[in-house]
């Protein structure tokens, strides 16, 4: 069951489809070319794959960090979770930072501040940006600042048979 109550921005696939194709026209339009795409996982992989195909940028890197542990509930700090990305994979590149919402803009802080000095440029490209995020992106779908229910982390994790 989905939560659709006034308070809550709800985003269907169908809804993400169009949403990520408006967002790619944006970085088009703006004339930015990333030679590769940064997302951070988990929400991001969606948004950079989407924004791969839109954009015709076949170099995707992830950057998984932890954060958020629940909702409302989070790490102190955010927390980048191995496998890390060695800096030479970024030098001089022209880098787009995808994820799904820039709600603290702890996360993306903490991934721009780990490539910055390695990149030609960054920018970074999110579905939803809420009024107060720290990181304000480039390319912002919606601005928010209710919770949202993405279709990929709505419903609760499958389960498995008993003895697996």
């Amino acid at each position: 069951m989905t939560d659709t109550s006034p308070d809550r921005e709800v985003l269907t696939w169908e809804g993400f489809g169009s949403a990520s194709r408006e967002l790619a026209q944006m970085v088009a339009d703006d004339g930015y070319r990333p030679d590769l795409i940064l997302s951070i996982a988990r929400g991001g992989l969606f948004v950079a794959g989407a924004l791969g195909y839109a954009l015709d940028v076949k170099n995707l890197h992830v950057m998984n960090v932890e954060y958020y542990t629940g909702i409302n509930e989070r790490l102190d700090l955010p927390v980048m979770l191995p496998p890390v990305p060695k800096p030479g994979m970024l030098q001089g590149a022209r880098v787009l930072i995808t994820d799904d919402v820039a709600d603290t803009g702890a996360t993306l802080r903490f991934v721009y501040d780990f490539v910055h000095e390695y990149v030609a440029d960054v920018r970074c490209a999110v579905v939803f940006e809420k009024s107060h995020s720290t990181v304000k992106c480039e390319y912002v779908w919606k601005r928010t600042d209710r919770w949202i229910n993405f279709p990929w982390s709505t419903l609760p994790p499958v389960e498995f048979p008993d003895g697996i």
